[in-house]
């Protein structure tokens, strides 16, 4: 009987584990490369990536990187680091890997392993200084910028000396560098820091671009630059960047946080981006968030950047124009601050599934829709009975594409007018996709009422495709992501906007929360339990302690869940009632029926919980998860 158990325990487990593929990891998992305008990049923070914080263990990685659908991954400078604060950007040898990552052979099996995958692989440059303690200090001080005997610190950055590029030789040691990494680990381009810096003379860049461009025959190279070059460093226009960071955008979307509504203002951010970017030699990089707006200036997570606008403001970057960045981690909700300082690393058992399965269609999207080329300009959609509705389409030739968003805190209607009549399939759906990938068969008509949820979007693709169903959701277990969380869960019946404010007394009623404006924290769709009642949780590092009292709101005013509730660290708050029903203290069950049944007996959950059962479902012993059918 108990060799029966197992087999059926085993059996099981594998198909728990095991998926099936869908439409969208089919076009991601495609052969080939895409055409350059059809890309998606990742920002890869090497030592952040995995535990291991190897170029060898990220290459094991590239695999869910393509399935997630990255084209081209950008590495963090990956060069041994000086200055004495550890940053990334003060690199002691331009022409040498960090040890804790690996050697340049790791380095080039990476690169090798990528374009097994048809994937790309940058280097980040750092043109501007060095590491105080670089090699060349010794070696060649004449390569460096002086005031009378001293070095001189850019912007006052102790850790790192200014080059001086009136020197010639300085000049062409970096473009041998650059050179260097193109023979040794046969890399495909370059995101160049700080291009805007003042000490580098728009004419390196004009000789140097070109130079490497037709290094090696036969080989693509290409430029990121560091800087809206459209918008503020324009003497850079022509100087041969492939690419620029639509900084501007990225601010204003910033901006406009987790408490925007107004599509009126997101229509002029894009007219303002769609207006500087038409007549450029270069085309832009679109990004909600990446390794400055993450760690630096105290740290900020995309929900404390954008609330609960952050999935919607996703598939804007996406779809609006140009070409969207993921940064490491962003896939699991982008609800971590990682310091790159230090390589903290990813915590990958935090999960989102409204944020991966909405990032892989969006790359799916930009992989097989020729209309969301990076270049295809926008038309705005007339949005009637609804001003916190934004819709636009993209076209060429036969390939259209619809993209709506409601930003509003609560579920509408809007009538748009204009569309092209006739069939066009429902491809991303802000209602289902926590559960999955779907497609699905719609006939619009030239005005059409849509419905959104709150927070809603939709992108539709012009004419017919197969049909393919949401999977029906798996319940939620409610985890800790680590020990030392600060963390509460919350059950209601109802999808909504619902933020945290959680204050104690530690000398001056401080908030706890990361956005420290009423209402204080969006927190996260986790999942449903059995019986369809959606968890939210609210997740931060502890500091120093935990906080005394919360509120829990809806939808972004003054309608109070919960208001001065003695704060109960991960508990788990039901709607409707006024102290938690329970603490999580490891992951908890919440079985899914199913229709077979078998029973095991005399078994023990870690908290001592018998766990006997003839309850269908997912059950959890010592960490893993056992599936009774």
């Amino acid at each position: 009987m108990k060799a029966k158990f197992y087999l059926v325990w085993m059996v099981s487990l594998i198909a728990l584990t095991m998926s099936a593929s869908d439409f969208v990891d089919d076009i991601n998992n495609g052969s080939g490369q895409r055409p350059a305008g059809r890309r998606v990049i990742y920002e890869m923070n090497v030592g952040s990536f995995t535990a291991e914080g190897t170029f060898a263990a990220a290459q094991q990685q590239f695999g869910e990187l393509k399935t997630l659908g990255i084209d081209i991954v950008w590495l963090m400078p990956i060069y041994p680091r000086g200055g004495g604060i550890n940053s990334p950007y003060a690199a002691t040898d331009f022409q040498q890997t960090n040890p804790q990552y690996g050697t340049i052979a790791d380095l080039k099996a990476l690169v090798t392993a990528a374009h097994n995958l048809d994937m790309e692989v940058w280097l980040d440059w750092v043109p501007n200084h060095t590491a105080t303690d670089a090699r060349w200090v010794t070696e060649h001080p004449e390569y460096y910028k002086k005031r009378g005997d001293s070095f001189v610190h850019p912007n006052n950055y102790g850790d790192v000396y200014q080059l001086d590029y009136s020197n010639a030789a300085l000049q062409k040691a970096m473009n041998d560098c650059l050179k260097f990494w193109i023979d040794e680990a046969d890399v495909d381009g370059y995101r160049c820091d700080y291009i805007s810096s003042p000490e580098i003379p728009t004419s390196y860049w004009q000789t140097t671009i070109p130079e490497i461009k037709g290094y090696k025959a036969g080989k693509t190279i290409t430029f990121l630059g560091e800087g809206d070059i459209a918008q503020d460093a324009k003497r850079l226009a022509n100087v041969g960047f492939d690419y620029d960071y639509a900084w501007q955008f990225q601010s204003q979307l910033a901006n406009f946080g987790p408490a925007g509504y107004a599509a009126a203002r997101l229509k002029a951010f894009g007219n303002t981006l769609l207006d500087n970017s038409r007549e450029q030699s270069f085309t832009r990089m679109l990004y909600v968030t990446n390794h400055d707006q993450n760690f630096n200036d105290g740290g900020h997570t995309l929900s404390a950047l954008y609330g609960e606008n952050r999935y919607a403001l996703c598939v804007l970057a996406h779809t609006l124009y140009g070409m969207p960045l993921i940064y490491n981690g962003q896939e699991t909700g982008g609800n971590q601050i990682l310091d790159y300082f230090h390589d903290t690393k990813i915590n990958w058992t935090s999960t989102d599934t409204k944020m991966k399965n909405t990032l892989r269609t969006l790359c799916a999207l930009k992989h097989d829709v020729a209309a969301l080329d990076d270049r295809t300009d926008v038309e705005w959609v007339t949005v009637t009975n609804n001003t916190s509705v934004l819709a636009f389409r993209r076209k060429v030739d036969d390939s259209e594409v619809l993209v709506v968003l409601n930003m509003a805190n609560t579920a509408g209607s809007a009538t748009l007018t204009g569309l092209t009549a006739g069939e066009w399939s429902l491809w991303l759906d802000s209602e289902t996709i926590s559960n999955g990938t779907s497609r699905k068969q719609v006939t619009l008509n030239t005005t059409h009422v849509f419905s959104l949820d709150a927070k809603g979007y939709r992108v539709y693709v012009k004419g017919v495709y197969s049909e393919e169903d949401a999977p029906a959701p798996e319940a939620y277990i409610p985890t800790l992501d680590s020990s030392d969380e600060i963390s509460i869960f919350f059950e209601t019946p109802t999808a909504d906007s619902y933020a945290v404010w959680a204050w104690g007394s530690l000398g001056g009623g401080e908030a706890y929360c990361t956005h420290s404006s009423w209402p204080g924290d969006g927190m996260t769709l986790m999942g449903q339990t059995d019986t369809g009642k959606n968890i939210y949780k609210w997740l931060q590092t502890k500091a120093t302690e935990a906080p005394q009292y919360l509120i829990i709101s809806k939808n972004g005013g003054n309608t109070k869940i919960y208001d001065g509730i003695d704060f109960v660290n991960h508990g788990y708050y039901v709607e409707g009632q006024t102290v938690p029903t329970r603490i999580i203290t490891t992951a908890t069950a919440i079985c899914k029926p199913t229709a077979d049944r078998i029973s095991y007996g005399g078994e023990f959950s870690p908290s001592g919980q018998r766990i006997q059962s003839n309850r269908p479902g997912i059950h959890i012993r010592d960490g893993k998860k056992y599936v009774v059918k």
